[in-house]
């Protein structure tokens, strides 16, 4: 392959390759059209400087497509200049492992292959984004930059060669380009000893402790086979679903109580292990479920917030919890007992990005089942499942006392998100207008025996780069801390997904076993009537509540 020359290729540009915080995602067969993807790689390369000679990372969750857009990256990165690539095996790189590889090979930064937890398959999704230096997405002034290349775009530089034997550990060369390829699990493993109490887990283990993971046919199966199984020593078979798979198995790679009610149904049997636990698509994502009791991710964050210095990694304290917007205040009243700073943000990982490299704070999460801390800097499936194994292990409690005693300790958020999918985004960018423009006349106003004492769109100012974000979420803020959210999701790839956040905090212990949704009965009801839900969206009921 040293022998491999390069070419330049005459191309097109594509209007509506705009990547966002989340990266490039479209259907596969709009990735299959004939130079999209080289020409978004070519326009990668393009808008950034520096990474002659240097190395980048590349893998992604396994999805279909995944290897052929991998042979095409390294012809590409090799014509362009690129010292080394390092790649997962087989082109398997969780997100987070894919963050921690960057990390600790100081890389110049990574090109992941993943739509999250879209579904796969040749007629569903395929996703690309760069990560920089630090782990973490790209910021905007980058993706943007990226965006305008692929505007203007007229040609692309690739080597012709040999495909690369991915599946092969060791070391070869494209052009003048070295290509590694690594063991996916072992930098990520290696970590993840540094901040759990591995013994103690064993232990645990030994001792009766439980599990089943589900790894949904997507990236974390080897992960998790290598950790909970063979490293920690939870029964054979705790992990199910364990080889990632081109189309997922046909499921949907998403950890909530629809697409994952098989384990919800299992830890509310008799035969229920201690934890059930699921991540997504690329590995990013967390579902967490005691026997008997579903934990919500707002809920986690808390927990593991309040609990942090059980796990080695977290012993010296944490200096300040970030939570999205949306997310439930459950965080912010662990930050205030514990006298550390809580940071609102937007939705995105990005926005964590900033106060994690500055030092500001140590756990961050979102209600979408993302949760990380300082170690990387993308959200982290089997780090929250790790986390709360350490946390049974050491307290030796189920998760249904450690939940109500957290509650009866902090206060509980009644919290859940409607989400209504797929729907037109005519009529969802309708909605979202009508109701932005009738934010100022709410404050004030009584729906019953709610008064409304802010309505706002949600604006963010960095307190590190000093940037401004708006437009990040449409807020109705009532006297008693109840709140209703209105966010239109940039995770889909068909039509819009107009994601409705319902909260109350209920102090009193003897109301804090209530059912959700019917705690939440008053305001969801609003949340339908106030935003003309089913007008807008032709809806006339959420296609999934979490």
């Amino acid at each position: 392959m040293g022998n491999s020359h390069a070419t330049t290729i005459a191309t097109a540009p594509f209007a509506d390759q705009r990547p966002g915080t989340s990266g490039l995602r479209k259907k596969v067969q709009v990735f299959e059209q004939r130079h999209y993807l080289e020409n978004f790689i070519q326009s990668i390369f393009d808008a950034l400087d520096g990474y002659q000679d240097a190395t980048l990372v590349v893998g992604g969750d396994g999805r279909f497509y995944n290897r052929e857009a991998i042979q095409k990256i390294l012809k590409i990165a090799a014509a362009n200049g690129v010292g080394r690539i390092v790649i997962g095996q087989s082109g398997i790189l969780s997100t987070p492992a894919a963050s921690a590889l960057i990390r600790s090979l100081k890389a110049f930064g990574g090109i992941v292959l993943s739509a999250s937890h879209n579904p796969g398959g040749p007629h569903g999704d395929f996703g690309i984004k760069y990560n920089v230096a630090n782990g973490g997405p790209a910021p905007e002034k980058v993706t943007e930059a990226i965006y305008a290349r692929t505007r203007e775009i007229t040609s692309f530089k690739i080597v012709e060669s040999q495909d690369v034997d991915i599946d092969r550990l060791g070391e070869t060369m494209i052009g003048d380009m070295r290509v590694h390829v690594v063991d996916s699990v072992a930098n990520y493993q290696a970590l993840m000893q540094t901040l759990f109490d591995f013994d103690r887990i064993r232990d645990a283990f030994r001792s009766g402790l439980t599990l089943k993971f589900d790894a949904m046919s997507a990236v974390t199966g080897p992960y998790a086979r290598v950790l909970f199984e063979k490293e920690l020593g939870a029964r054979p078979g705790s992990v199910i679903n364990a080889i990632p798979l081109p189309d997922f198995g046909g499921h949907h790679p998403d950890p909530n109580l629809v697409y994952a009610k098989h384990l919800y149904d299992l830890a509310m049997s008799d035969a229920a292990p201690d934890l059930c636990a699921a991540s997504d698509g690329d590995g990013d994502r967390n579902l967490i479920i005691g026997r008997s009791r579903f934990v919500t991710p707002s809920d986690s964050l808390a927990i593991l917030a309040a609990n942090a210095t059980i796990a080695p990694g977290y012993r010296r304290g944490i200096a300040g919890i970030a939570r999205s917007m949306p997310t439930s205040g459950a965080a912010d009243r662990v930050a205030e007992r514990l006298g550390v700073p809580l940071y609102e943000t937007p939705t995105g990982w990005k926005y964590f990005g900033n106060l994690l490299d500055a030092g500001l704070v140590t756990i961050c999460g979102e209600e979408s089942a993302g949760a990380g801390s300082d170690h990387v800097r993308e959200k982290d499936g089997l780090w929250a499942v790790l986390f709360w194994l350490d946390i049974l292990a050491a307290r030796k409690e189920s998760v249904d006392a450690i939940v109500r005693q957290h509650w009866t300790t902090y206060g509980r958020n009644y919290y859940s998100r409607h989400d209504y999918e797929e729907v037109a985004s005519d009529g969802a960018h309708a909605l979202i207008e009508a109701l932005r423009n009738q934010l100022p006349s709410l404050e004030g106003q009584c729906f019953g025996a709610l008064q409304v004492a802010k309505a706002d769109d949600f604006a963010y100012h960095d307190p590190v780069d000093g940037s401004d974000s708006k437009h990040q979420g449409l807020r109705v803020i009532f006297t008693d801390g109840s709140r209703i959210v209105y966010r239109l999701s940039g995770t889909g790839t068909a039509g819009a997904t107009l994601r409705v956040y319902i909260e109350c905090f209920e102090p009193d212990p003897a109301r804090q076993y209530m059912e959700t949704q019917a705690a939440l009965a008053d305001l969801i009801t609003l949340s339908r009537d106030l935003a003309e839900i089913e007008r807008y969206t032709q809806r006339a009921a959420p296609s999934v509540i979490t």
